[in-house]
């Protein structure tokens, strides 16, 4: 499922560490080493050449890396360098501060990270910015969106296989109640979205589909403008088809006048590990485009370089 590609055989973590340096050394940069070092190293690895590289030279990897990168090509080299839930944490970080109600950034990762891998972010958060991603996101958000994320990213949900189907049914009768009502921002809507298993929720939403005629993403298409029913829905993708989600957030990023190069290096930068392979599929199932041409003709340079060879072109 994951796209990252690393050679069987890699140098040892002192020959990266040193090709790195020399890549930053002499007049102007070696963008070219730099990819072929770290698009081809997988997170522990990763861990092992920012520690070695500050022991050895005395500053953080990262911030070599700052003063010798700019633009599109820096964040994206910057953010795969990053350990996953230290990188979860700067990505919620930002996303609280930026935050609009068209903002996905934050259910994003509640919703597509396992249990722990949201822990884990969370801890690196308090380590980070010295508060907790609860209390920003209460005190920066407002209104349904606060009432759902607040519990999104407070959960630890269960994740074994077991499926409860008479509660499958009964929740999804709930779930249809308060949807047909126009009942949006229930608290039985958020209590059911934000606490069950992904397998349960996945029981459930078929269940719905099943009994009302509907998959329960189209009975939340009442108002295709409201930005609340489009949180929604997006929570229920990430929850139950993620690959879907990522696909319609990278072409999105692509299609649109002008790449959108924030949510194209966030979704690389945080699938490449996990699913890529998955979204790739997706992408061209969806499109008849490849992934790697569809980025190829809407980016360029170093940037383009890294993006490519991080999903596995």
């Amino acid at each position: 499922m994951a796209s990252l590609i690393v050679p069987d055989s890699i140098p040892s973590v002192a020959e990266d560490i040193e090709q790195l340096h020399k890549a930053f050394s002499g007049w102007g940069t070696n963008e070219d080493l730099i990819i072929s070092i770290l698009a081809h190293r997988n997170a522990e690895q990763r861990k092992h050449i920012r520690q070695a590289y500050a022991e050895t030279y005395g500053e953080d990897l990262l911030h070599s890396l700052e003063k010798e990168l700019s633009s599109d090509f820096e964040r994206i080299v910057l953010l795969w360098t990053l350990e996953p839930a230290e990188r979860d944490a700067v990505l919620l970080n930002e996303s609280t501060k930026r935050w609009t109600s068209s903002s996905q950034v934050i259910l994003e990762i509640a919703c597509t990270r396992s249990s722990h891998a949201l822990l884990s972010a969370k801890q690196a958060y308090h380590a980070r910015f010295k508060k907790s991603l609860e209390e920003d996101v209460a005190s920066l958000i407002t209104g349904d969106f606060r009432k759902l994320l607040v519990p999104l990213v407070s959960t630890y949900r269960y994740e074994g296989p077991e499926v409860n189907t008479t509660l499958a049914k009964r929740e999804a009768k709930i779930l249809h109640e308060h949807i047909s009502a126009k009942e949006y921002n229930h608290d039985e809507i958020i209590r059911i979205l934000t606490t069950r298993s992904k397998t349960q929720l996945f029981a459930t939403f078929n269940q719905y589909n099943n009994e009302f005629g509907n998959a329960i993403t189209k009975d939340l298409k009442a108002d295709a403008d409201d930005d609340f029913l489009k949180t929604l829905r997006s929570v229920i993708k990430c929850l139950v088809t993620p690959e879907k989600y990522f696909e319609k957030v990278l072409r999105s990023a692509i299609n649109k006048t002008g790449t959108d190069e924030w949510a194209l290096t966030r979704v690389v930068a945080t699938r490449v590990e996990v699913d890529m392979n998955v979204i790739k599929e997706e992408y061209y199932r969806r499109n008849t485009v490849q992934l790697d041409h569809a980025i190829k003709g809407d980016t360029s340079g170093d940037y383009e370089e890294m993006l490519v060879a991080l999903i596995g072109a």
